[in-house]
């Protein structure tokens, strides 16, 4: 396997050389402009709170994604979905997942549903709009009919793989017990000259010539959805290349250090892609929009140890640790960079300000998008036009979340309640933590105040009791408690009952969700070991 490899003492200066090169980029004009702004959507899978160094941890330098963060707008009260095909459906149309039926849990590679042919894709409407649309990644928005995969929808090239997660090597992906299977296509083709590859890599590879072969003049949509730093099978969950876990021998957790090493191959990613953007001279036209699709699966979630300290919960919960997500965007079209936004926004929103930034018409979007057009608020620096964001509704959990202004109501729980604890960053000791912190202040330029989630207020020794939310909804203000010790719904029965009244009515416009059981049809055995569609459509369902 052939891995290229950025020093730890060189990540300095591939930060300093970005900079560089976006004021190359900004003075060059010997490119024709195209219409309407490039527009670079990246995906990060699974990345949590705490596993970039621009939201304060010290423990895993990301120089280039803090750059970018950095320069660009970085959103503090950013919300993403809990998991991963919620959080994809809402970003590809703006609609609530609640009513898309896509609100409970994430699509099996042999389950036979998937986002509704009858919803119009972000990338639809770009295409409109005269943009080349790509996707470069991972889909999870249904597979079981070829109609249901990304060239069918406004896509015109995809690169990458179907199901959820795979193994980073062989590009296999298990799905349950059963159910097993190679997972990686090259325009809806199996391809399989990247076995062996490591798969972020090999993705970064696929937008580089994605990049250097498209027309400046013409807009791009470019949507990167990272494997990184999704846990790949049940067998080997956690995989880096040697080298990349060699950077961080402080982290004394062997598991964690190898997540330091997945999270570092995706910080390079994200440094060449802009890189690429400069040399084809696309950056200066360029919205770069990054996003995580939910919180970090931690403590051994899918086997897993990403961590979103000092949030509470993780993946797949309806606590901040699995819907409060790392976001930015980067541009040089910004009026005002440089900043912490503090604003709501929600996965949801980017979908109209997509569009409005690709030159459509947003009221033309109607009433059935739950997004709302952000350009302002993120570029001006305007208020948002939301005060409240509903987190999730899944009558199957059973859980239902919802925020406005300051507080949260959390009602119910996933999975049980057994990731709704606060989960430390594994093996790193105080005195090796404070090393790197030395080495990181080094890494990023520290002039924009990093957007540190403190606890403000003390940690109760009934922080883990005094909110039991299968017995009764529990009420936290996230200004002043953003990690979630404190339920205050006993002495604010008002605010309560209106945010039960407003998740009532909700629910009231929601659709049930579309989960099936698998379809034994769908078994890779069945299709030469290979993930693929199986089932013909004579006509559009679902």
């Amino acid at each position: 396997m052939t891995v290229s490899i950025v020093t730890m003492k060189s990540l300095a200066w591939l930060g300093i050389m970005l900079v560089a090169g976006l004021l190359l980029a900004a003075v060059d004009v010997s490119i024709a402009k195209p219409a309407h702004p490039h527009i670079i959507l990246i995906v990060a899978d699974d990345l949590g709170w705490d596993d970039v160094s621009f939201h304060g941890s010290t423990e895993i330098p990301t120089p280039n994604i803090d750059q970018l963060a950095q320069d660009g707008v970085i959103l503090h009260n950013y919300y993403v979905m809990p998991l991963c095909t919620p959080t994809r459906s809402a970003l590809m149309t703006g609609r609530h997942p609640i009513h898309l039926g896509l609100q409970h849990n994430t699509i099996g590679g042999a389950q036979p549903y998937g986002l509704g042919l009858n919803e119009t894709l972000i990338s639809q409407l770009l295409k409109h709009q005269g943009y080349q649309t790509h996707i470069v990644g991972k889909w999870h928005l249904g597979m079981f009919a070829k109609e249901y995969l990304p060239l069918n929808r406004g896509f015109d090239s995809h690169f990458g793989y179907l199901l959820g997660h795979e193994d980073y090597l062989d590009h296999t992906a298990q799905d349950g017990p059963l159910y097993w299977g190679y997972d990686f296509q090259n325009n809806s083709q199996i391809y399989k000259p990247i076995f062996g590859q490591y798969g972020t890599e090999i993705l970064t590879a696929e937008v580089k010539r994605v990049i250097t072969s498209h027309d400046p003049s013409q807009p791009l949509f470019l949507y990167v959805a990272q494997q990184a730093v999704h846990a790949g099978n049940s067998d080997h969950p956690l995989q880096a290349p040697e080298n990349y876990v060699q950077r961080f021998p402080y982290i004394t957790n062997e598991k964690r250090r190898i997540f330091a090493g997945m999270v570092s191959a995706l910080d390079d990613s994200i440094g060449s892609i802009i890189m690429y953007l400069n040399e084809a001279g696309l950056y200066k036209d360029s919205v770069i929009i990054f996003t995580t699709d939910n919180g970090g699966a931690g403590h051994g979630y899918d086997g897993s140890v990403g961590c979103n300290w000092p949030l509470r919960g993780m993946k797949s919960t309806p606590w901040e640790g699995g819907v409060r997500g790392v976001g930015f965007v980067n541009s040089p079209m910004l009026e005002k960079p440089r900043r912490v936004s503090a604003d709501l926004i929600h996965v949801s929103d980017w979908f109209p300000t997509m569009y409005r930034i690709a030159g459509g018409n947003v009221s033309a979007l109607g009433d059935d998008i739950y997004g709302q057009d952000v350009w302002d608020t993120v570029s001006k620096g305007a208020p948002s036009p939301r005060n409240e964001i509903l987190l999730n509704i899944d009558p199957l959990a059973p859980y239902a979340a919802l925020r406005v202004g300051d507080y949260k109501i959390v009602i119910g729980d996933s999975d049980h309640g057994i990731w709704d604890n606060w989960y430390p960053p594994l093996g790193v000791s105080r005195e090796n933590q404070e090393k790197n912190e030395q080495g990181l202040n080094s890494l990023t330029d520290r002039s924009v105040l990093p957007p540190v989630v403190s606890c403000l207020l003390p940690r109760p020794s009934n922080a883990s009791t005094n909110c039991k939310p299968f017995e009764k909804p529990c009420l936290f203000n996230i200004k002043n408690d953003p990690c979630e010790f404190y339920n205050i719904a006993d002495w604010n029965q008002d605010i309560l009952s209106e945010m039960i009244t407003r998740l009532n009515q909700f629910n009231a416009t929601a659709v049930p969700p579309k989960n099936v059981p698998n379809d034994p049809k769908g078994n890779p055995k069945l299709h030469g070991g290979n993930w693929v569609p199986w089932i013909n459509l004579t006509k559009p369902v679902l």
